[in-house]
């Protein structure tokens, strides 16, 4: 059934990161954890000896790491290029988490060690652990701006919740326009959300997926698209700088255990007291 406006919101991919900053796993259907990640969503994270975080943002090498998952815990692992040399380690398993790290080691060329967390993983926004929230045309968008295949823009962007039947930034509806004092409920399925706030992106986006490889000025380019083009809807509040898309959120009590389905409606409901 068409909202009121005439659009049709609906899930159209689901995607979750089971090792945070390596590849995605595709479900159908998703499970809400209590911290308020979607189930295996970052449930792993890779760091070094002082504790941080061997990811996109710090670590170039990352991407040229592949990755696919086979649930409840399996992690198949390669170089980037290279299909023969694949590794698969079971990370629920003491010694599979070891024999892992061992292999980062060896391809990062310093200690790495696998943490993990059941309860909510480990979000990029400690303050908003919801999934994040993209259209299917905002990722064309973007894909548009810069030439790349969709499915590209998609891997840089690394949205978890992926909402077709909506044009282009009608994720920017997920917010409060006009104060940062306010949140946006909406419904997907039987799972209730709440946005906060346009994601401030990082490093990561500007990157080939595959290499590491950085787009020339991929900041400056982003920031004139984005400003020409972000709907009057956005509001000015969130965007004290224009390097922001993808909507973060976080979730009612009461809608941990629900799950979340490729092809459920996405409903806006109400704008309420943050």
């Amino acid at each position: 059934m068409a909202d009121h406006d005439g659009t049709d919101p609906r899930v159209a991919r689901l995607r979750v990161y089971p090792v945070k900053s390596l590849d995605p796993y595709e479900p159908d259907r998703a499970e809400v954890l209590p911290e308020g990640g979607l189930g295996f969503d970052r449930e792993f994270a890779l760091v070094d000896d002082d504790g941080d975080y061997v990811n996109g943002k710090n670590e170039r090498a990352v991407h040229r790491l592949r990755s696919t998952f086979e649930p409840p815990a399996t992690v198949r692992l390669r170089p980037n290029g290279d299909p023969d040399a694949v590794r698969t380690f079971d990370l629920a398993d003491s010694e599979g988490r070891a024999a892992a790290e061992a292999w980062l080691a060896e391809f990062f060329g310093y200690p790495v060690h696998v943490r993990r967390d059941e309860h909510g993983g480990f979000p990029d926004d400690t303050h908003a652990h919801g999934p994040t929230v993209v259209s299917t045309a905002t990722v064309e968008r973007v894909a548009d701006w810069f030439d790349l295949p969709v499915e590209n823009a998609r891997r840089r962007l690394r949205a978890n919740i992926e909402v077709d039947g909506v044009p282009a930034f009608w994720e920017d509806r997920l917010f409060p326009s006009d104060d940062r004092e306010h949140v946006v409920g909406f419904r997907v399925g039987d799972a209730e959300f709440e946005g906060i706030n346009p994601c401030q992106r990082c490093v990561v986006p500007s990157r080939d997926p595959d290499t590491g490889e950085e787009l020339p000025e991929f900041n400056r380019r982003f920031v004139e698209r984005r400003a020409a083009e972000k709907p009057d809807w956005a509001g000015d509040a969130w965007f004290d700088h224009e390097f922001r898309l993808m909507v973060n959120t976080r979730v009612p009590r009461d809608t941990v255990g629900a799950e979340v389905s490729v092809g459920d409606a996405v409903r806006i409901l109400d704008e309420r007291p943050r």
